[in-house]
């Protein structure tokens, strides 16, 4: 079926991005027959459809940027893909699919160190602009501390879209494959993510970030839990 005869509201809501469906098709054609693959794509394009059409409709569409590659609308594509290929995908391949979606934007930031004072200022300045546009949208609610030379950087999210789609549709074992590549996106730009819980297995999503040589790091060591998110104690 193709993109455009998928009928839902695209005054509120987008389609999955363009790198989203190539990791879908390109991931069916890896699991499934040739003659099975177009079948088996139309069916997780109908469970995306299913999926949206009872979301929530004040996202932004387009305009928010958090509905780009790896976003809300991502994320509910992928997980319309595990539904639909629960028999022959992992958790694993998720958090893959979704690391190749959100990660790309980091990569181009490798000349980003956290280490440095003015990186770590610069962070928090995009941090506090995110929390702007979050307000502006509503979908995610963000808090971010003040900035402070002598102390990580902190900020949290106390709602989350997709922790939200997830409860409402006992998906919420999919979760830590869509959180997990936080740690891999600061990992790319000399950092690391210390975190505790998240909205899916919580109440926050908080994020502590130091340079990857701060000893603060020697206080949280990292572990993965029993339903796989990557935390630190």
């Amino acid at each position: 079926m193709k993109d455009e005869e998928l009928e839902f509201d695209r005054s509120c809501h987008v389609l999955y991005s363009a790198p989203c469906k190539a990791q879908m098709l390109e991931k069916i054609a890896l699991h499934y027959p040739p003659e099975e693959c177009d079948d088996v794509w139309e069916r997780v394009q109908k469970k995306y459809v299913e999926f949206i059409s009872g979301w929530r409709t004040d996202l932004g569409g387009k305009k928010n940027f958090h509905n780009g590659p790896g976003g809300n609308y991502d994320c509910v594509a992928l997980m319309a893909y595990y539904v639909v290929c629960r028999g022959v995908t992992s958790l694993e391949e998720i958090e893959e699919m979704e690391g190749e979606l959100f990660l790309p934007s980091f990569r181009k930031l490798k000349f980003v160190d956290c280490n440095k004072p003015i990186f770590k200022r610069l962070m928090h300045f995009a941090f506090c602009s995110a929390k702007k546009r979050c307000d502006k949208w509503g979908d995610f609610k963000m808090n971010v501390a003040p900035f402070d030379k002598d102390k990580p950087i902190y900020y949290e999210f106390t709602e989350c879209p997709t922790a939200e789609f997830a409860k409402a549709h006992g998906l919420l074992e999919v979760m830590p494959a869509l959180c997990n590549p936080d740690f891999a996106a600061m990992e790319l730009i000399h950092a690391r993510l210390v975190r505790t819980t998240t909205c899916a297995n919580g109440c926050k999503c908080d994020y502590t970030i130091v340079g990857d040589r701060d000893d603060y790091l020697k206080e949280h060591p990292e572990y993965r839990d029993e339903a796989g998110y990557r935390r630190n104690k």
